[in-house]
């Protein structure tokens, strides 16, 4: 189930943000400080643009998994200003098809309910899970628009970055279908 931010998920994200598995593809665990203020951001972001991360919870135990959702990009890359999807869940819950269908839930929002013409993702080109479940929504990886990420700095192995797109045509003819 996908959800708003509530008072009760700070801890448990709290938790998922310090794991460093969880975290191997970003710059670093989060303080607990750090994560509270990922969650003020997004309910912000909310109420601003009407879109963010959403809480996933698992339906059969109400159990916080982590977050998918909406984001913008505009860090200058020739893709940008783009709204992309991303997710991250707890470790306790890979694997088992939380991001697939929780990222499909946000696509039929991005482009049923929000009209986007186009959906990006973007992650470190060796982020191997994130990557399939891109190709699993449909969207596709053309090298061209790869791009070095300006966080890291030159030489940094996780510097370079895969563009993945899913134009709305695409996602009508074939991203609502369930791999």
């Amino acid at each position: 189930m996908l959800r708003r931010w509530v008072p009760a998920d700070r801890g448990p994200l709290a938790r998922i943000n310090a794991d460093p598995e969880v975290m191997a593809f970003r710059f670093a665990p989060l303080s607990r400080r750090q994560s509270d203020a990922l969650i003020d951001e997004e309910e912000a972001g909310f109420d601003r643009r009407g879109f963010g991360l959403w809480a996933v919870e698992r339906r059969r135990d109400r159990r916080l998994l982590g977050f998918t959702g909406l984001g913008t990009s505009d860090f200058g890359a020739p893709f940008c200003p783009a709204v992309d999807i991303g997710w991250q869940l707890a470790r306790h819950a890979w694997g088992q098809g939380y991001a697939t269908e929780g990222a499909r839930a946000v696509l039929a929002f991005a482009f049923d309910e929000l009209g986007l013409s186009e959906v990006v993702a973007h992650t470190t080109r060796v982020n191997t899970r994130s990557r399939a479940v891109m190709a699993r929504l449909g969207m596709t990886h053309d090298p061209v628009d790869d791009f070095d990420g300006p966080w890291y700095r030159p030489g940094h192995p996780r510097r370079r970055f895969v563009l993945y797109r899913l134009p709305r045509p695409a996602w009508e003819s074939r991203g609502r279908i369930r791999a």
